[in-house]
């Protein structure tokens, strides 16, 4: 974990987070409070979306952050992520994304050539 979240996610999260798939291809990484929002909203979603309550919360697992900052992810949720040598760790707000660096430069510039999304069209930069 990148040193300017570290105190954050001590003092927020007692250094508790939850990891689980995210379907784009990479890992969710949840301070534990932001997961435990999360997953009773997922919780409450009705039957029809019962194989992504599984993917969120049947894959989510609890790890702590040690005293350097890291954590250990499991071996089935490093290949869900396809996590090889460099991962890249993506703030987004209440949770971060890991991605494998690779993975994620290849998804970016795919989506760099495409047109922005119309949810962008009175969005001003």
């Amino acid at each position: 974990m990148p040193t300017r979240y570290r105190d954050a996610l001590s003092t927020l999260a007692a250094n508790q987070l939850t990891l689980t798939k995210h379907p784009h291809g990479c890992l969710m990484v949840f301070p534990r409070p932001e997961w435990d929002r999360f997953r009773d909203r997922i919780a409450a979603l009705p039957m029809q979306a019962q194989w992504w309550k599984r993917i969120f919360l049947g894959n989510a697992m609890d790890v702590d952050m040690d005293g350097q900052g890291r954590v250990l992810v499991s071996p089935e949720l490093r290949s869900a992520a396809g996590l090889q040598k460099e991962a890249l760790l993506l703030g987004m707000g209440g949770f971060f994304e890991l991605w494998d660096a690779a993975t994620y430069a290849a998804h970016e510039a795919e989506a760099m050539k495409g047109p922005v999304p119309d949810v962008f069209k009175d969005f001003s930069f």
